[in-house]
């Protein structure tokens, strides 16, 4: 590819509509432009790096099995009312009518077109296991937009879908696509990624895995314990929290506290430890029923956790309109309306001598036991793991960082397959619903995020099995005839021994060359040069390193073939 005819500029200034690097450099490069909010086109370089990760994809899901199919797009309300889930995904999905009035919509996920395509199509126990998989553009109208390809509205993803006629057969399998995620991610050139254990959220089922490529432009908090396998996503998260204080508190006793309403005002008011006092935050479900949740004053409510407990997402409430005092509710003789949840967190547990609100305005009571005066029926756990909490499977300190989400798995059970009416004929005569595996990859976050993990001061480092190409031809002095002719002729020989070459034949400057050639990251950097031809030579510069090294222009192909191999062993090996 000549570069003077590559669609797309390269430019100098930082995009003012961009903060992460990853953003920066993809609009900088010429590799992406935005057409609307969370909506980008793919120029030739970007499509190019896209392509070859979906490449890696579907070689990975092939060789585990998978058959590539394509579902639509837009699918009639009928299909995701039998899975309940047209009423139940809000904004997020989009809507509309087609010309005669019938209700369609966007697809932004497609268990349910899975499901259709298998029914009357795996009717036996001798059909399955079966997994089909697609590679396509989605939907989903997201309420923020971040971070260019991080998250968009619209976006390309590797979906998959495994039959099972049994548990055991889908957690083998299961563990199969783990494995086929792992190589996916190590041959693209991720160093830094780990698995956590999830939510399953909105797709359903009990079990879910998360790749998440570690770095802090990521917007999930993630848990790992430095000394043990433990690795979590922060919202299915456990710890062991340090202890507060367990001795036998004393008479309880009301004291005012003005306008001191929050945790930390009421601990500073009465000189006291904010883990010595317990808070209440409340919410309110989508069928408005009241949610107060207790927790220790020093902790932070996990409202993932604390949705599936109350089996409903949860929406901010007017407590003063519900009859409370803002600030002053506590946990000793509160009376709340009919139906309401309470719920306290194992936070609370044991504790004794703390502070708590008094149900009336401007008071808390001091001194109060968890077990003597509140008597719980039972202990939840939603609160949020802190750094330094203790892993609960060795106990050693829990770090916290940050990650992008960048696959997910997820052992569905029959949800899906139940809802649809698709059932398979047992060897005992009987029939019985399948169980379901599903399985995503986000083709731009992960393009996006290897950015984010390999990119320098300079630009974009691709890795040789993504790259939009594997060298880029520099020729300084363009307008030197014996510059011209050489680099021509290495043009025609590297196309010709099929080496990806992107050819800078524009008449500029030398800075400009070389700056475009680092922002844009291509693995190999070629220089000619009169100063190289005068010793029969070329520069090659290897973009992950800065190293140079200056060889023979008749060894220069076979030098770079050399090259292009030893880069990928260097994936491969660790694979």
């Amino acid at each position: 590819m000549r570069i003077s005819k590559l669609v797309g500029k390269r430019v100098k200034e930082t995009p003012s509509s961009a903060s992460l690097k990853s953003h920066i450099l993809l609009l900088r490069a010429g590799f992406i432009k935005q057409v609307g909010t969370g909506i980008f086109s793919l120029l030739p370089p970007a499509q190019r790096v896209s392509q070859k990760i979906q490449n890696i994809i579907r070689e990975e899901m092939n060789n585990i099995g998978g058959q590539e199919v394509l579902f639509p797009v837009v699918m009639p309300r009928e299909l995701w009312d039998m899975s309940g889930r047209y009423s139940s995904i809000k904004d997020e999905m989009v809507r509309f009518k087609d010309r005669t009035g019938h209700d369609m919509l966007l697809g932004m996920t497609h268990e349910e077109a899975a499901v259709h395509m298998m029914l009357n199509t795996a009717t036996s126990h001798e059909d399955l296991p079966c997994m089909i998989y697609q590679i396509q553009t989605k939907f989903r109208d997201e309420a923020r937009p971040r971070g260019g390809l991080i998250r968009v509205r619209e976006f390309t993803m590797k979906d998959a879908y495994s039959f099972h006629t049994n548990q055991e057969d889908l957690e083998d399998y299961y563990k199969k696509v783990f494995d086929a995620y792992v190589r996916i991610y190590k041959r693209i050139g991720f160093k830094n990624f780990i698995s956590v254990k999830s939510d399953t959220g909105m797709m359903g089922g009990k079990v879910a895995d998360e790749f998440m490529a570690v770095t802090e432009a990521g917007e999930d908090k993630l848990v790992i314990c430095p000394h043990c396998n433990y690795s979590s996503n922060m919202e299915v998260a456990n710890s062991i929290k340090d202890e507060s204080d367990h001795n036998v508190a004393g008479k309880m006793e009301e004291v005012f506290t003005g306008n001191a309403k929050t945790i930390e005002e009421v601990a500073a008011f009465l000189e006291i430890d904010a883990k010595h006092s317990c808070k209440a935050v409340c919410y309110q479900t989508l069928d408005e029923k009241l949610v107060v949740a207790f927790i220790r004053g020093d902790c932070d409510i996990n409202e993932t956790k604390l949705s599936k407990l109350c089996q409903s997402e949860l929406y901010p409430v007017d407590v003063e309109e519900r009859g409370l005092f803002a600030g002053n509710i506590g946990c000793v003789n509160i009376n709340l309306p009919e139906g309401s949840f309470v719920f306290f967190d194992k936070t609370l547990e044991g504790l004794e001598n703390f502070v708590t609100g008094a149900n009336k305005k401007d008071f808390h009571i001091k001194n109060v036991s968890i077990s003597r005066d509140v008597k719980p029926e039972k202990f939840e756990d939603f609160s949020n793991v802190r750094e330094g909490d203790l892993c609960c499977e060795c106990h050693s300190p829990l770090t916290l960082n940050r990650g992008i989400e960048i696959g997910n798995i997820f052992q569905l059970g029959t949800k899906y397959t139940k809802t649809m009416g698709m059932k398979i004929n047992m060897p005992d005569g009987t029939t019985k619903e399948p169980i379901m595996g599903c399985y995503g990859i986000g083709v731009g976050r992960s393009l996006a995020s290897i950015i984010e993990e390999k990119a320098d001061e300079k630009g974009m480092v691709w890795p040789i099995t993504i790259a939009p190409w594997q060298v880029y031809l520099c020729p300084i002095r363009i307008e030197d005839e014996n510059v011209s002719t050489i680099t021509e002729e290495l043009y025609k020989t590297m196309q010709t021994e099929g080496i990806e070459v992107l050819f800078d034949d524009r008449n500029v400057s030398a800075g400009v060359k070389l700056t475009d050639s680092e922002l844009m990251g291509i693995p190999v950097r070629v220089v000619i040069s009169p100063k190289t031809i005068a010793n029969g030579q070329a520069e090659i510069t290897i973009r992950s390193s800065g190293e140079k090294t200056f060889i023979e222009i008749s060894e220069l192909i076979n030098e770079i073939k050399a090259i292009i191999k030893f880069e990928k062993e260097e994936i491969e090996k660790d694979i």
